[in-house]
């Protein structure tokens, strides 16, 4: 028997779909909302761990940036540093030049010539002066040039004025100032040459010489030493050899050559000479 639904199943299922669908509405909104959470939590999240990295190359770079400054400093005081030894290393190499130099100023300059006037700007000294004649200026700039620690004289003024009728010329010359025994540069490369391989032979026999020097002085006690020895080797052969007068005196000098024993022979030889006499008596 067929059966037939007169009741409205059809408005009641309607209105089951329009419920599903607004709950599906719903789901799907607050689905959204909570993805877009998360979204926005992540990006936040992202930011601020890059915020905090840049945070921490900035303190870095601040850091970094002291260092540097501080580094910068220490250049500064150190090229102070260098600058003030190579002042002190070149005050050291030359205490000693302008001792020289002023003697060498006293030793050239010939009779007939003063000096007025003498000026140093670095290696250059310029001298003013008075002389009788030319002859007494040439005379006095080969001096210069023979002296060791002035080279390259250079005469710049000369004239004569009547002011001093002794010395009438005036003069203006300028030396370049050496030091002998700065190692030289002759290749101009502007460090100093390595000593030839004679030199350094030579400087090596002068070490030697003076290293054997001390050793030599104990050296020559060892006879003093042996002196005794040698002064009892007489009374000891003397009972071998009956006529042996003259073999004590052969022995002497021996412990002579060491010094202080001059007296040792005198003391021994009187001892040889009972020694001979008991020998002979023992013959008898």
């Amino acid at each position: 028997m067929a059966r037939i639904n007169l009741l409205p199943w059809r408005a009641e299922r309607r209105k089951q779909r329009q419920k599903e669908f607004v709950t599906m509405i719903v789901a799907a909104v607050f689905g959204a909302l909570v993805l877009s959470a998360l979204i926005v939590m992540f990006y936040n999240g992202q930011i601020d761990g890059q915020n905090n990295r840049n945070n921490y190359l900035k303190d870095r770079i601040t850091e970094v940036d002291k260092q540097i400054k501080e580094i910068e400093e220490l250049d500064k005081k150190k090229s102070k540093l260098l600058a003030r030894k190579e002042v002190i290393e070149q005050l050291q190499s030359n205490r000693s030049q302008m001792v020289h130099l002023f003697d060498s100023l006293v030793r050239t300059i010939p009779d007939g010539a003063v000096l007025t006037a003498i000026k140093q700007d670095s290696d250059t000294l310029t001298l003013e002066g008075r002389a009788q004649s030319n002859a007494r200026v040439s005379t006095y700039m080969r001096n210069l040039e023979g002296s060791g620690w002035m080279t390259n004289p250079d005469l710049s003024i000369i004239e004569a004025k009547g002011t001093d009728k002794g010395l009438p010329y005036e003069f203006k010359l300028q030396v370049k100032l050496a030091n002998p025994n700065a190692p030289k540069d002759e290749n101009g490369d502007g460090q100093p040459d390595a000593p030839a391989a004679g030199a350094d032979a030579a400087t090596a026999d002068a070490a030697a010489a003076n290293a054997t020097a001390p050793a030599a002085t104990p050296a020559a006690a060892a006879p003093a030493a042996n002196a005794p020895a040698g002064a009892a080797a007489p009374a000891a052969i003397a009972p071998v050899a009956p006529a042996s007068p003259a073999a004590a005196p052969a022995a002497a000098p021996a412990p002579s050559n060491a010094p202080g024993g001059v007296p040792t022979p005198v003391q021994e030889q009187p001892a040889a000479a009972p020694a001979a006499g008991n020998n002979k008596g023992a013959e008898s």
